[in-house]
């Protein structure tokens, strides 16, 4: 979130605010969209996401005063899912591009704001090859990555389960999450298991309740970190929200739990955590 350490940048991209870190940032979408838009600068392009109608008349007011050229999605740009494949049309260029490498409905608009803020930046000239080849590799750890190697996922393999891996830990992450785990249904149906783990300064029941609709039950794990949640809250939260949870002190332990918690082999997701994520990663050889 510190990126208004730069002095002149070339845009500004904002992408869809939401909750977290209230903390620091507040607990008002007006408050939050405050700090965001700080990065707006004089003279650099503001390249916006879809918003709220709270979270974009903060950021207008912000451009404005910067001087800076407004770029909303769905105003002077758009990006939309068509046949399989993102468009983009921007006032002056519409781009047919292939679909992004990353798994889940949510990875159509981030491409799409990847896509307006390259074309917006001056100079660059990138062709349409050269943007569809980005769109098309672009790799992103712990966002809905399959983990196909090392030990977490030969003990899945071993079940005939499949592992996923997000660090997503807010009540946005969890919405579109739950959209990719119903994406992932779509194509091919499986019972989902969630391995969890998550901060106690985290909005548990807000991650939880939107992807309990998707899973069949909960694993809850301790997490590596300072102001981690004892996995027994965790999982008392889960039950709050109609899952079925069990608690397991290490992540091997829960995956051998979420392989023997549904009658046939599940699509299992280590979620709710950048440091749970990051310790899969680094036990999993980093990035497929």
């Amino acid at each position: 979130d510190a990126t208004n350490v730069i002095a002149r940048p070339a845009a500004s991209v904002i992408a869809p605010i939401d909750y977290d870190h209230t903390a620091l940032l507040g607990d008002t979408l007006t408050a939050i969209a405050g700090e965001k838009a700080g990065i707006i600068k004089r003279g650099a392009p503001a390249v916006i996401a879809r918003q709220s109608a709270e979270a974009m008349a903060v950021i207008a007011a912000r451009a404005e005063l910067a001087g800076a050229p407004l770029l909303r999605c769905g105003v002077e740009w758009d990006a939309w899912a068509a046949g399989g494949r993102l468009c983009v049309q921007t006032e002056g260029r519409f781009l047919d591009l292939p679909s992004p490498s990353l798994e889940g409905p949510h990875q159509f608009e981030n491409a799409g704001l990847a896509v307006a803020a390259l074309l917006a930046w001056d100079g660059l000239g990138f062709d349409d090859g050269a943007v569809a080849a980005g769109v098309a590799t672009a790799r992103w750890p712990a966002r809905m990555q399959p983990v196909t190697q090392g030990p977490l996922a030969a003990i899945a393999r071993a079940h005939g389960a499949e592992l996923w891996l997000d660090g997503g830990h807010n009540p946005h992450g969890a919405r579109a999450i739950a959209a990719a785990l119903a994406s992932l249904r779509a194509r091919s149906p499986r019972p989902v298991v969630l391995v969890c783990g998550m901060l106690a300064t985290k909005d548990a029941a807000g991650f939880i309740g939107p992807l309990a609709a998707e899973a069949a039950a909960l694993i809850a794990v301790p997490v590596r970190a300072d102001a981690a949640r004892a996995p027994e809250d965790l999982a008392q939260v889960a039950r709050t929200a109609g899952l079925t949870a069990l608690t397991a002190p290490t992540l091997d332990a829960a995956l051998a739990q979420a392989c023997a918690a549904t009658p046939t082999p599940p699509r299992i997701l280590i979620c709710g955590s950048l440091y749970l994520a990051g310790e899969v990663l680094a036990v999993s050889g980093g990035v497929d």
